[in-house]
């Protein structure tokens, strides 16, 4: 499995990157974490033939989490597209992925699928586990097993129990890292590198990769090195991830 990171900002784009986008390629199935502007990057990626069905995990709707999706009338890589987010995802998206906005879903070039989570799970051809996070809003995080591995992703929140549980013996642990070191605000809560490697030595994960940084906070990459550092005093094996990193799992 590959693991690419199109977009890795929280908030806007800068020099840095885009905001949060995260690719999985697996033998069977292109999975998208979220449509940040780092989406218009997958036809990069998963162009070919024959095109597969995608599937499109919405964390939630902040839209850094969510701006990317006017760009799908010029997606191209898929047949299909399946998209699951939170309760509320269908009335969300008949009014964001719609006139004036932008192209709505149902005059697309390809057929549209639009599920809300937990409750539609079953529909999807592969695993999925999806629990609330801690956050301003409701806010999905979700594991996934896939060609034998597991890989969970914790988008904005801060420190909770469903990260842990979601984290549990993960073989990739993908979370926010929005704060910077020693940072915390309990009325808006995200994670700073030590909270992350906290989750990820507490679950038990194999490997943790920070990305959503903050884009006032983390102005170079070399704040994101140092968050890493940190990360790593708590739980050794941490990446800062960088728009267009590329891992296997």
């Amino acid at each position: 499995m590959n693991v690419i990171f199109l977009g890795t900002n929280g908030w806007y784009d800068t020099a840095t990157g885009n905001t949060v986008c995260i690719l999985l390629r697996t033998t069977e199935q292109d999975i998208i974490f979220d449509a940040g502007n780092g989406f218009a990057k997958v036809d990069n990626y998963c162009s070919g033939t024959p095109r597969r069905t995608g599937y499109l995990l919405l964390s939630h709707f902040h839209l850094d989490h969510v701006q990317g999706l006017h760009t799908l009338n010029k997606l191209r890589s898929f047949d299909r597209l399946v998209i699951a987010g939170p309760a509320g995802t269908k009335k969300v998206l008949h009014t964001l992925v719609n006139d004036p906005f932008t192209t709505p879903l149902n005059t697309l070039p390809y057929p549209v699928t639009v599920l809300e989570l937990p409750e539609e799970a079953a529909a999807l051809p592969f695993r999925v586990e999806a629990l609330p996070l801690r956050h301003a809003g409701l806010t999905l995080g979700f594991r996934l097993e896939l060609d034998g591995k597991v890989v969970t992703y914790c988008p904005d929140t801060g420190y909770c129990e469903n990260a842990v549980r979601l984290a549990a013996g993960a073989d990739l642990l993908i979370t926010e890292c929005a704060y910077r070191s020693g940072e915390e605000h309990p009325d808006w809560p995200h994670l700073n590198p030590e909270t992350a490697a906290r989750i990820a030595r507490e679950a038990g994960a194999h490997q943790l990769v920070l990305t959503h940084f903050d884009a006032s906070r983390y102005r170079t990459l070399e704040d994101r090195k140092q968050a890493e550092s940190a990360a790593r005093s708590v739980f050794g094996p941490v990446t800062a991830s960088t728009d267009s990193l590329s891992m296997t799992v």
